[in-house]
């Protein structure tokens, strides 16, 4: 065993050892810092193109996962191919299956402002030629034509039915009919018969010259329309030769408007009217679906609401009139559609918790293709009418983020996981403390520091933060790396230097936002202390006892974590035949698997030091006293198996001392967590009680390297006003809290007088002699 010295109590950083102040001249901060294993998983899987090796990338909420993958990505899209823009236009064979066009990088807004042009000036240049002088002279010339055919069938059927009183007359609905021209003479009935046949003979040839007159006007206004076309189009079809796709369109485009001339003059179908938020009919707009600028390498996308709809994209509809309707410019990209050729990073926990989204997402990777659909059809199974605009190749890495406890939920619950995502990239929460190591967290603080533009810190507000990322980390050869914290650390203690009119931040500063941030997050601690300080919670700091012990805990609570000194008893009564020990917490479900197995293997401890003299012929009871919330770990066991050495062999034990640490089944101790907490509450539960100068905490040696206390706590080492003690195994712990040898032997092997394990046995024996008697 060991009293510990102030100096083994933390580890503090030398402020000298490290830069001036945040203007001094750095290097730039490594990308890697902290997470080299993380950033060679990520490159992994962006030098693989095969499917399926996309990346889970492992942490902490608040690491900084995103930032540093983005900057990762940044830096490799600067070299990388800038992707084609995407626009859907018009199909004109199928309106229901618009058509995909790629064009070249930041070309997609030129040429739906060409197509805009060219609709505006073919539509002024189509009425100017079809309504003017010459065109509507052919049209009259066409009319006069078949006007005089119609008359002269009409005038032979008059120029007959003169002689026998009948003639043509046009009636209201237009249709003509024979009738007499004198209803006093009679008709020869006959001839009226004949008349009538050739009449109607008449009326079909009327209905093909109609027809005629319908297509001789349509050829004639389809060839005036491609006279006006011809020379709009040819400019726009050699800038764009070099993309097939969008020819068959321009020509198909072209071929459509001299079709439909006529309702493009007239307006008379809202097909050919531009719609209320467009420039141009939307049978003839240009939906962008993407467009980049040139040159600016691949895309890096962050999509915070990643539904079904905002990955694979969408189509809006509209109601007019009670119907419902949609067109070629209602699709909406998706966060795939922007990403495609580049990088896609989702929130992991964000995409589960939307219906549907993670089916999408899996299906467009495993299949490579972007394709938009109804989700509302797909969900109905209803006939309802919808686009299917084309399916787009896709190509690009998805980087999810998320803790390992959702990563192990996906292996298990999703067969396909682990086939989309091949790559795992875990970044770590600490770094080991070193100079490198804290040379390059005052460089990542100094990035921080400009890019929240904050004032000036010195070197002793870095070693203050260094001292406290390391105390964060529960051990002192070790660095947290939790971005966040450290952030918000950097800004409030820049506010401190702030108010106080300071324009540097010192360690002082830091001090004070430490403060800040301790006094938000204790109201659940101050609770716990107004009970000890009211005499709720009973806690004994002073005296001694029998089969009564100081155990440490620790409270988490959301962002509130603090240690506590429990009161933890035994009792012991003697039993005929075999004993047991009964876990009180267990048997009332308030104790989980690991305190259970603590006490099972503090028992054969017990039964393999005492069962060579006698039966372990007593029941014991173990429990923490007013302890109503459920209790899990074995950092009690050392201090369950003092008491229960202490109520066996009657020997009081003291209660100025508290013990954390687990045991083995060969009485070892064991390192346990958060031993900074627990020192830290035994500390304060003195002070409330009244500090008394040989108070103190005992814990096992291999802990040594996780001790970061408070400054507090040091001073008071220092003054001898208390103790901290390191132990070995459980022999040095009793020794501690009973102040007499444990387990000495003479040269028979049995234990001598005088020790602990002599009273033990001694009462054992005791209790067996009463059993034999009985």
């Amino acid at each position: 065993m060991q009293k510990l010295s102030p100096a083994d109590l933390k580890r503090t950083t030398n402020p000298n050892h490290l830069p001036k102040n945040s203007r001094a001249k750095l290097p730039k901060p490594e990308l890697s810092f902290g997470q080299q294993r993380a950033i060679k998983a990520i490159n992994t899987a962006l030098n693989i193109r095969a499917n399926g090796y996309h990346i889970f990338a492992v942490g902490e909420n608040g690491l900084g996962k995103r930032t540093l993958i983005t900057r990762l990505l940044t830096e490799r899209a600067k070299s990388q191919n800038t992707p084609n823009d995407l626009v859907y236009v018009h199909n004109f064979v199928d309106s229901r299956r618009p058509i995909a066009i790629d064009l070249p990088t930041g070309t997609a807004f030129i040429f739906q402002q060409k197509i805009y042009k060219l609709w505006q000036t073919a539509k002024l240049k189509l009425t100017a030629k079809l309504l003017g002088e010459v065109h509507q002279k052919h049209i009259s010339t066409i009319k006069a034509s078949v006007n005089d055919t119609q008359n002269q069938y009409f005038d032979d059927i008059n120029k007959k039915g003169k002689a026998h009183n009948l003639c043509i007359q046009l009636h209201l609905d237009g249709q003509p009919k024979l009738v007499a021209i004198d209803d006093k003479q009679e008709i020869d009935q006959k001839i009226y018969q004949k008349l009538s046949q050739e009449l109607t003979q008449i009326e079909l040839k009327l209905e093909d010259l109609e027809d005629s007159l319908h297509q001789q006007l349509d050829e004639l206004h389809q060839t005036s329309a491609l006279k006006v076309l011809e020379p709009l189009f040819r400019p726009l079809l050699s800038t764009y030769q070099a993309s097939p796709k969008a020819i068959a369109h321009l020509q198909a485009m072209q071929a459509d408007m001299v079709k439909n001339v006529a309702h493009i003059i007239n307006e008379d179908d809202n097909d050919f009217v531009a719609a209320v938020l467009s420039e141009v009919p939307s049978r003839y707009a240009v939906n962008i679906l993407v467009s980049h600028k040139a040159g600016s390498g691949a895309p890096i996308i962050f999509e915070d609401l990643p539904t079904h709809l905002n990955l694979l994209g969408h189509i809006e509809y509209t109601t007019e009139l009670g119907t419902v309707l949609t067109d070629v410019s209602m699709i909406r990209a998706g966060a795939l559609h922007r990403a495609n050729g580049g990088y896609l990073i989702l929130e992991a926990s964000s995409l589960l918790e939307h219906p549907y989204a993670w089916q999408g997402l899996k299906r467009a990777l495993q299949s490579k293709q972007i394709k938009i659909s109804s989700l509302e059809q797909m969900l109905t199974l209803t006939g309802s009418l919808s686009l299917e605009p084309d399916s787009i190749e896709l190509d690009v890495k998805v980087i999810l983020l998320g803790e390992a406890d959702l990563y192990y939920e996906l292996l298990e619950f999703e067969p396909e996981f682990n086939a989309v995502f091949k790559i795992r990239a875990d970044f770590h929460h600490d770094i080991r403390r070193d100079e490198q190591s804290e040379l390059g967290l005052v460089i990542k603080m100094v990035d921080m520091i400009k890019a929240y533009q904050l004032p000036t810190f010195d070197n002793t507000a870095f070693a203050a933060i260094i001292d406290k990322l390391s105390e964060i980390a529960d051990d002192k050869h070790k660095i947290d790396l939790h971005a966040d914290r450290l952030a918000s650390l950097l800004v409030e203690s820049a506010q401190h230097a702030t108010q106080a009119g300071k324009s540097t931040v010192t360690a002082t500063e830091v001090a004070a936002a430490l403060a800040d941030i301790h006094e938000r997050t204790s109201y659940l601690q101050e609770l716990y202390w107004q009970e000890i300080h009211g005499g709720q919670q009973v806690i004994s700091t002073t005296g001694k006892a029998v089969g009564q012990i100081n155990a440490l805990t620790v409270i988490s609570y959301a962002d509130s974590e603090f240690g506590m000194p429990a009161r933890l008893t035994a009792l012991i009564a003697p039993r005929f035949g075999h004993g047991e020990i009964l876990d009180i917490e267990r048997d009332v479900e308030l104790g989980g698997s690991l305190h259970a197995k603590g006490m099972l293997i503090m028992t054969n401890f017990l039964r393999s030091l005492f069962s060579e003299f006698y039966e372990l012929n007593f029941s014991a009871s173990l429990a923490f006293e007013q302890s109503y919330a459920h209790i899990d770990g074995d950092s009690a066991t050392l201090a369950e198996c003092c008491a229960l050495f202490s109520a066996l062999s009657g020997v009081p034990i003291a209660q100025n001392l508290a013990i954390t640490g687990s045991m083995n089944q060969l009485g070892e101790a064991q390192a346990v967590g958060g031993v900074n907490a627990k020192i830290a509450g035994f500390f304060d539960a003195c002070i409330a009680k009244g500090l008394t100068g040989n108070q103190g905490v005992i814990l096992p040696r291999t802990n040594l390297d996780q001790l970061m206390l408070r400054d507090d706590i040091i001073k008071a080492v220092a003054r001898g006003e208390f103790t901290i003690h390191v132990i070995d195994d459980i022999y040095q712990a009793l020794e501690l809290l009973t102040d007499m040898p444990v387990n000495d032997k003479n040269k028979k092997g049995d234990h001598k007088k005088g020790t602990l394990f002599y009273k033990v046995v001694k009462r054992l024996a005791s209790w067996k002699d009463k059993d034999d008697k009985e």
